[in-house]
């Protein structure tokens, strides 16, 4: 299936050689019948676990009623959707998307035309401040902006107007905003440079700064988001509300692909019909299963799972930090960054033995891998996968 898969798609992904055929849970099964704990979960998409019932139920009962209309007429999932996010959100009003690029070109734009609508700046001027060693997605605006070689080599000519600026430095940031910058737009935590915490404070400043010169803070939490880091967002951890939230990845619960912003009517109100969209966006198998999303979470169940193991987690992987073998531990809630000393391994070789006792994870940047397993994951399963990884460096 492996070699099938090499000679007929594009070569755009390095998987693990491996090949799911069902999954349950925290857990996957290959097509030769052996179980694989997952730690990675979709990078954050099933946060709530493969095959979730109160998903899936929610998905089939739409599925007997209509899967979708476009916009081009109402329909009877939509307005509660907006409502329950804008509600979880603490805002007003959402502009549903599909993926998480789409989301963050929709923020991009919103900006924007923000910049010129709102704030006033001269036409074709807006500029938007970015942090380095960002990922937002792929699209060839959103790479124009990055600083990976690998995401953005061989893709020019690149989208003008933003400026990159040290990811955590609060004083780089306030050299960088002008007259003309309409917004900040960073991860609250950078997951693939490496699941990047930032220092404390940092996120306070950046609302400061930004309410301080009127300039629209945007928070990508596509990954950090929706419980991933105990809280139902990752700014909550400094008290922050941001003028925007980007979401995607766990808003559709691993069953779909579901995306949106959400912010104030001032500014989502920039928007007239026609002026952008999505024939998918905001569909009614979309708004099933994502206003199952937000039901739960509105329980707080897995945000408080995500603490509680995530304390756990960071203070198991802080022995292995003390080993040696282990050179850096990050992270917030049920995430974390493990930076391998070289000497044992690259993220990839590591990923590699790890797949061969039963445990899948993904590598990033070089020597450092990444772990995020379902929220649903038990203690148990969890000590067990990191019982695996302590086997694998010989700690």
């Amino acid at each position: 299936m492996i070699a099938v898969s090499d000679e007929h798609s594009a070569h755009n992904y390095h998987p693990l050689p491996v090949v799911i055929a069902t999954a349950d849970g925290a857990w996957m099964t290959d097509v030769e019948g052996r179980r694989y704990l997952d730690m990675l979960a979709g990078y954050s998409a099933l946060n709530f676990g493969h095959g979730n019932k109160r998903l899936i139920d929610a998905a089939k009962a739409q599925l007997d009623r209509v899967t979708l209309t476009s916009r081009a007429f109402h329909h009877d999932r939509f307005a509660e959707f907006c409502t329950q996010l804008a509600a979880l959100c603490g805002m007003e009003t959402v502009l549903p998307m599909n993926t998480g690029a789409e989301a963050v070109e929709t923020a991009v734009k919103t900006a924007r035309k923000w910049g010129y609508r709102v704030k006033g700046v001269p036409d074709g001027q807006a500029r938007i401040v970015v942090a380095s060693d960002n990922f937002h997605g792929r699209t060839t605006t959103i790479v124009s902006f990055s600083t990976d070689p690998e995401a953005r080599a061989d893709f020019g000519p690149y989208t003008p107007g933003f400026d990159i600026v040290p990811y955590g430095d609060l004083a780089a940031l306030r050299d960088a905003v002008t007259e003309n910058t309409v917004a900040v737009l960073l991860e609250p935590v950078q997951g693939e440079a490496g699941v990047l915490v930032p220092p404390p404070g940092y996120l306070a400043g950046v609302r400061e700064l930004t309410r301080e010169r009127g300039v629209l803070f945007i928070a990508d939490e596509i990954q950090s988001g929706l419980g991933r880091t105990g809280r139902t967002f990752a700014c909550e951890h400094e008290g922050v509300v941001p003028d925007m939230y980007v979401l995607g990845k766990a808003l559709g619960g691993g069953v779909v692909p579901v995306s949106a912003v959400v912010s104030s009517r001032a500014v989502l109100g920039v928007f007239r019909p026609g002026e952008h969209g999505s024939t998918f966006g905001g569909n009614p198998l979309a708004c099933a299963v994502a206003l199952e999303v937000i039901a739960m979470l509105r329980s707080g169940e897995f945000q408080q799972r995500a603490a509680e193991l995530g304390e756990h987690l960071h203070a198991e992987l802080g022995l292995l930090a003390g080993t040696g073998k282990v050179t850096e531990v990050r992270g917030r809630g049920l995430w974390a960054g493990v930076d391998i000393d070289p000497a044992y391994g690259t993220g990839r070789e590591i990923s590699e033995k790890l797949l061969e006792r039963g445990v899948l994870v993904k590598d990033t940047h070089g020597s450092t891998i990444r772990i995020a397993p379902p929220l649903v994951v038990s203690k148990e399963d969890l000590d067990w996968g990191l019982d695996q990884l302590r086997a694998v460096l010989g700690a």
